[in-house]
């Protein structure tokens, strides 16, 4: 049995009475001193883990504004905040021992869109890709490209000052900012933007912090002017972090937009932003360059500026090969086509833009015809592919977008980390300065992977390093002291576009005497340090600004984990806070607890941040959790009954157990396994969960909803039989039942038994039950035209029909179709932490399918989810091979020939496919094969981006996630049923089509009965 976790990190005392005296002023957000929100957000994408003492999340300006001056009051001048956006900064920039003030979850809107003007104005919290997808009907964009665009907020791009791909000829975030409004310290709002004499002079007259800035920032400019002009290097990345070298902007008026932009939350809380926007280029290319060697891509680039391109990334062979065991590489794999025996270790991505054609294919020829000239000479390219049109182009950039997170998926215990990642030299020097960089990390032993922006002389270098080791830390100072030594020699920048963060320790060295300057600016906005302090500048020379190795590491949390609980559940432990999980897109399948919620703790970083900290706290206890998990597999439960219901009740009494705050978070997970194919890491968290589950059980009792569904894949053979079956439907039906269910057992909206029995449905299409004996018997003309249909609970006794009719369907394409005898899959008692039972079941159903695998028949699945538990969950608890089992469009997908000769059987017709969850992610490879299959009865079928429909199985039927479920439904699925006709769409799975019913009383059809229907004989 677990330990109780009762003694946690616990929140220091004036903090706690800061945040009651907040709650008195009328504070309208959430206030969270609870360990499970520090702990989530006690990381980002950096190597450091501090736990802040609170997170806040303020639910408008006036929050924001109560909080700044009740901070001000000389009491509280001890208090530390630090506000936070998207999390995924690199260096630490938003982490903080004292308050994180989290403005995403509710200062996200959009505000106004001026089209005519070509300007938006948005909340702080917005996310990018958000923004983005609201100005696309109007023909505009907001341009700074980032690889993190779909979870970085616009007061987060802004606090870094980002840019990425595309910068030479779109620029930083500030060249694109008009108007700021920051809530200062003193409660006050500070509205900015650029200024003439007339307005400045009105400006530096305000009382209060607006006056101050105002004074200070000009008395910089008007005394330090041409000490600035040589300091700063000519970059296209500038020197961010204050950037005084453009206080005066480019028509001379006084502009602290840029002096805010690259603060980093030091300054203010950015809650509002007039952003310039442009018109979206019509058409788009991308070359696609290969070379022999990485070096050889590098010097190449600058050829290939000549061509004028919109953009040109880089990519070396270990981040394309990472790439292609992805799931993005489907979508992107014609377009990186190699000649046998060709040897690629570099590529440059050239994008060219335009608005019409004829502009697009001059510029595209401009540079292919530069290239097919010297293709082949040394050092030059060996050849290139041309993706044509904004699809094909999205898609690739989607890629290099996922290359920061693939980077931190390789195998072993050294993992790339980021800490020199973003060095910025001028270009005509990149070549020179990755050399020697390379050399540095080779000295020292280190694989990386490096990527980037070629053009603006920005490249991207992750070494790997095992950061539970000790001595592997060290690499760290000394890698970074180098690498500030190469990027002086050169004319660069350590941090060339993620921010400074922790890497402000180097801010004296690269700004000399104007350092002063900086620290004037940190005193005007912040007297008494208490916003972010240690980073960019302090208040005063006796304040010393954090160093990188002065700052707790996760990796110093990370070795006192005891090694059995990271192998047990290392499904959770290489987490790296890349953030990816935090996907905007309601059209993305992950993730939907994330999504419903806006609770950080609700996502696979936050589950896999508070699953290595509970293990961590066990080692504390001198438990490991792969020991307790082998103890909890030899108890009886019936027998610990006792002690269970006693913790039980202390529980619900109140005594504290942080296994209690994991819980919460684990148990709204849908475990729809789109992180386990979508994240970059590959963090399962259905897995470690069920491991969570499995421990946590053995302490405390579980819900009577947890029986129900484990029980339900045994009893439902019953059940469906009359008169059981009346009974069963009748007592649903009863509005007591219904009560009972959903207030006790913690049920709501069970289904119903379906009416008709599979068994007589079969016998009316002349299809019998599979047997081992039988199949090894058919000739062998006649086994090559049969298949196995595996059964599941689901489809077979609450969707029979469906059923049928896809049994239908296949002999219509001139299959012998057999059923399997149905027996339980076990998904639903993983899912629900059951692992002893799962385990048994899977052994049973293994021998089953092992004698049927003799036959050589193939067997196929109907619902993916449970279909692709038998190559996922099952390879993980059964030993040796796992007899594969196929989804319907993998199987159909190999028999294309034989589909296409009955093309003239099927009446023409488009559909448009909404895909389960688990499908698309993974297996994605399988729904092309949907097309395919499609295609060659001479259909079409469309493949509709769609999130997840917030069923996942049994999700949606638990009582505790019926709001959470219809807030998932309404983000992606409602819109598109309720503006177009039922019959226009198809669903692969079972719990999207009844959550359809449920939800919008919308009846679709799997792909198979479109086809039976559209079958003409």
């Amino acid at each position: 049995m677990i330990p109780r976790l009762k003694d946690v990190s616990p929140v220091q005392s004036h903090y706690l009475a800061f945040i009651d005296a907040l709650r008195k002023t009328g504070f309208e957000g959430e206030l969270n001193p609870d360990y499970a929100n520090r702990t989530v957000l006690a990381t980002d994408n950096s190597i450091y883990q501090v736990l802040p003492q609170a997170v806040i999340y303020p639910r408008h300006r006036e929050d924001l504004q109560r909080l700044t001056r009740l901070i001000s009051q000389p009491d509280w001048h001890s208090i530390v905040i630090s506000p936070r956006g998207g999390g995924t900064g690199t260096n630490g920039q938003s982490l903080t021992d004292g308050i994180v003030v989290d403005l995403s979850r509710h200062m996200n809107r959009i505000l106004e869109i001026n089209a005519e003007e070509g300007w938006v104005r948005v909340e702080g919290g917005a996310v990018k890709d958000q923004l983005n997808a609201a100005l696309k009907p109007h023909g505009l964009f907001f341009a700074p490209e980032l690889s993190t665009s779909n979870r970085a907020t616009i007061g987060g791009m802004i606090n870094t000052d980002a840019s990425g791909q595309g910068s030479v000829m779109y620029g930083k975030t500030r060249d694109h900012v008009l108007n700021l409004s920051t809530v200062l310290l003193d409660g006050t709002l500070l509205e900015t933007g650029a200024l003439d004499e007339t307005r400045l002079a009105e400006a530096k007259a305000q009382p209060g912090l607006t006056g101050r800035v105002h004074q200070t920032v000009d008395d910089i400019h008007q005394r330090r002017q041409q000490d600035i002009e040589a300091r700063f290097p000519k970059l296209n990345r500038c020197l961010t972090g204050y950037d005084l070298a453009h206080i005066r902007d480019d028509q001379g008026q006084f502009n602290l937009n840029n002096i805010l932009c690259g603060s980093e939350g030091t300054l203010g809380f950015i809650v509002e932003a007039r952003l310039n926007v442009l018109s979206i280029p019509k058409v788009s290319a991308l070359v696609n360059v290969r070379y022999d060697s990485f070096e050889t891509s590098l010097r190449d680039a600058q050829t290939l500026m000549q061509a004028r391109p919109t953009s040109i990334e880089t990519v070396d062979s270990r981040v394309l090969e990472l790439a292609k065991g992805d799931i993005v590489w489907n979508t992107v794999a014609e377009y990186f086509p190699s000649a046998e025996g060709e040897i690629v270790n570099g590529i440059n991505l050239v994008e060219f833009t335009a608005d019409d054609d004829a502009t697009l294919e001059a510029g595209v020829k401009r540079l292919t015809d530069s290239l097919d000239a010297l293709q082949g000479q040394p050092g030059k390219c060996n050849g290139y592919s041309v993706a044509w049109g904004n699809k094909a182009v999205n898609q690739i950039w989607g890629m290099r977008k996922k290359s920061v997170g693939l980077l931190g998926n390789a195998q072993g215990e050294a993992r790339p980390v980021p800490f020199v990642e973003d060095t910025a030299v001028p270009p005509e020097n990149l070549a020179d300065f990755i050399m020697a960089f390379r050399k540095v990390l080779d000295d020292e032993g280190l694989t990386y992977g490096m990527f980037g922006h070629v053009d603006a002389g920005v490249l991207h270098v992750r070494p790997a390093l095992d950061m539970k080791d000790p001595e592997q830390v060290k690499t760290v100072r000394r890698v970074t002291d180098a690498v500030v030594e190469l990027v002086q020699q050169y004319g660069g920048l350590l941090w060339g576009e993620h921010g400074k963060g922790v890497r402000s320790e180097f801010a004296p060295a690269f700004f000399g005497d104007l350092y002063p300057e900086l620290q004037a600016i940190k005193r005007a906005f912040d007297p008494h340090n208490q916003l972010n302090p240690g980073k960019i500048a302090t208040t005063a020379p006796e304040l010393k600004l954090l160093a990188i190795d002065a700052v707790t590491l996760r990796g110093d949390y990370d070795r006192t984990i005891p090694v059995e609980s990271w192998s047990y559940q290392s499904e959770a432990m290489y987490c790296n806070g890349n953030g990816a999980c935090y996907n905007y897109d309601p059209n993305d399948a992950m993730c939907p607890s994330w999504k419903g919620t806006r609770e950080r703790k609700h996502s696979p970083k936050g589950r896999a941040s508070l699953v290595r900290e509970w293990t961590r706290l066990l080692g504390e206890q001198g438990q490991n959790t792969q020991s307790l998990a082998a103890a909890e597999a030899r108890r009886m439960p019936l027998l610990h009954w006792i002690p269970r219901a006693w913790n039980t009740w202390r529980r619900e009494r109140g005594d504290y157990d942080f296994s209690n705050e994991v819980y919460e978070s684990m148990s709204g997970c849908l475990a729809c396994k789109s992180c386990t194919g979508q994240c970059p890491i590959k963090v399962d968290v259905p897995e470690f969960r069920a491991k969570f589950l499995h421990l946590y059980y053995g302490r405390y009792l579980r819900p009577l909803k947890d029986y129900f569904i484990g029980t339900l894949e045994f009893v439902i053979p019953w059940l469906a039989k009359r008169p059981f079956k009346w009974v069963y439907n009748g007592l649903l039906a009863a509005k007591p039942v219904q009560w009972f269910l959903e207030h006790v057992a913690g049920m709501v909206d069970s289904p119903r038994i379906h009416r008709h029995q599979l068994g007589s449905l079969m016998h009316k299409l002349g299809i019998d039950w599979a047997e081992a004996d039988i199949l090894q018997g058919l000739p062998a003309a006649e086994r090559e035209r049969s298949v196995v249909i595996v059964q599941d609970a689901f489809s077979s006794f609450f969707d029979t029909d469906t059923v049928a009719d896809i049994l239908r369907c296949l002999q219509q394409l001139g299959f012998r179709v057999w059923v399997l005898p149905y027996r339980a899959n076990g998904k639903p008692l993983h899912v629900h932490g059951f692992l002893k039972t799962f385990t048994w079941v899977a052994k049973r159903r293994q021998r089953d399918f092992a004698e049927l695998e003799k036959s050589g028949i193939p067997l196929v699945g109907i619902d993916p989810s449970m279909t692709l538990a038998y190559r996922s969950e099952y390879k993980k608890y059964l030993e040796g091979d796992v007899t594969p089992v196929l989804l319907l469009q993998e199987f159909l997908g190999q028999r294309l020939s034989q589909l296409e000769s009955l093309q003239s059987r099927f009446k023409p017709g488009t559909v448009k496919l909404l895909g389960h969850c688990t499908e698309k992610t993974n297996a994605a490879a399988s729904m092309k094969d949907w097309q395919s299959v499609f295609s060659a009865l001479g259909l079409t079928l469309e493949h509709e981006a769609v999130g997840c429909c917030g069923m996942a199985g049994t999700y949606g039927h638990e009582t505790r996630n019926k709001g959470t479920s219809a807030t998932i439904y309404d983000l992606s699925w409602r819109p598109l049923l309720e503006n177009q006709p039922a019959e226009q769409w198809v669903a692969t799975g079972y719990s999207c089509r009844s959550q359809a019913q449920r939800q919008q009383g919308v009846t679709l059809k799997h792909p198979l009965q479109y086809l039976a229907d559209r079958f003409t004989g």
